[in-house]
């Protein structure tokens, strides 16, 4: 019992309910043809018995199949030998072909197990064609039924053999969409990394030039303010050379880091002109009052423009693009439209830079990026970031629009 239990292996709800079938089915024509007439049972006790055994048999059809099929042979010809040769118990036939089935899915035909599991299936053809009045036809339909719960085995392993195999590949396809999809998140944070590095030393830097001209220009009356604006330009240099040593590495592997400094909603009008060239019609339009905006977040939205204007060349193959840039009072809105008719990017964008880049830009500023078709069969990318403190200008425009 421990073997055959072995490995946690219990019968499934299929099996149980077949060994009942069986079972129950052999007790009704063991007892319901009893009699001494022609095609009648003259002894049920050894055919109930023997249903019976047949039916504790295919509790164990998937763990022992080709062993299955040979016990339930010795069963039907135990039974034919105590309850005489004149009645061949059709459960018998039926527990048969359910086993063959059995056999012929629990391995590939061409391996060692599978030429043992045809031996088997071979033997209790055999057994069949013992049977006494068996002429041409009998043996052909015994031939074509067995033929069939075979060939029916091997269909259905393949066919389960065949899912596992796309559940896997479906398996393996995800996690790697998630890992590039976090190699995509990683690869743009180090961007920003080292544009951010650029930016915040350049002006700590020139934060700390400041300071020490101002130093300069003190005299010798004022030792206490030299002492501190000393203190404050040291601190600045620190600072620089503390950023050089955390993210100046970044740079080496970026050739364009020095560029992305100087990049920013005022060069949108060339990004535009260069995307025109390529054959679509691009329309921008600016609305509110322009003003000096934070360095990174003038740098965020460019590169939101720049990536959807990439996406429509590369996936849209769009006709019309629509740039839209909006100076509110407290937010920045940006939207950028396309009429093409596959207009829906990669999650990466293809390069590691689409989405989920414009989406870690935003969201770094507090704001929020929105992407999907259009009624009219397009695709439209919208972006909103906030602005605050000295970005703000009252006397810009409201924050609707259309």
């Amino acid at each position: 019992m421990t073997r055959l239990f072995a490995g946690g292996w219990r019968p499934s709800r299929l099996d149980v309910l077949l060994s009942l079938a069986e079972a129950v089915a052999g007790q009704v024509e063991s007892f319901g043809r009893r009699g001494t007439a022609p095609g009648q049972i003259a002894d049920p006790v050894p055919y109930a018995a023997g249903a019976l055994a047949a039916g504790l048999v295919l509790l164990f059809r998937r763990r022992f199949p080709a062993s299955a099929l040979l016990v339930l042979t010795a069963i039907g010809y135990a039974v034919r030998v105590a309850g005489g040769a004149e009645y061949y118990a059709a459960w018998h036939f039926y527990s048969t072909l359910i086993l063959v089935h059995t056999v012929a899915g629990a391995a590939e035909p061409r391996s060692r197990r599978g030429v043992a599991g045809l031996g088997c299936v071979l033997v209790a053809y055999a057994h069949l064609q013992t049977l006494q009045d068996n002429d041409v036809a009998e043996v052909l339909i015994g031939a074509i039924f067995v033929g069939v719960a075979y060939g029916s085995g091997i269909l259905l392993r393949r066919q389960a053999d065949r899912t596992r195999r796309l559940a896997a590949q479906a398996a393996r396809l995800e996690a790697e969409r998630e890992l590039r999809a976090r190699w995509a998140v990683a690869e743009e944070r180090s961007r920003i990394a080292r544009e951010l590095h650029d930016i915040v030393s350049h002006n700590v830097s020139l934060m700390t030039l400041n300071v020490g001209g101002v130093r300069r220009l003190l005299g010798d009356d004022r030792a206490r303010e030299r002492g501190l604006l000393l203190a404050v330009e040291q601190a600045g240099r620190e600072a620089v050379e503390e950023l050089g040593h955390m993210l100046g590495m970044l740079r080496a592997t970026q050739t364009d880091a020095p560029e992305a400094s100087r990049k920013g909603l005022d060069r949108v009008d060339e990004l535009v002109s260069q995307v025109a060239e390529a054959g679509p019609v691009v329309r921008l339009r600016v609305t509110g009052e322009r003003r000096p905006l934070p360095p990174g977040l003038d740098l965020s939205a460019y590169r939101v423009i720049q990536e959807s204007l990439t996406n429509a060349l590369k996936h849209a193959h769009a006709a019309t693009i629509d740039v839209a840039v909006h100076y509110a009072v407290d937010e920045l809105l940006i939207a950028v439209a396309n009429d093409g008719a596959q207009a829906r990017p990669a999650p990466d964008g293809g390069g590691g830079h689409g989405l989920i880049g414009m989406r870690e830009r935003t969201a770094m500023h507090g704001g929020e990026l929105t992407a999907g078709p259009t009624p009219a069969g397009g695709y439209e990318v919208r972006a909103r970031f906030p602005l605050t403190g000295s970005a703000v200008d009252p006397a810009a425009g409201g924050s609707s629009w259309e």
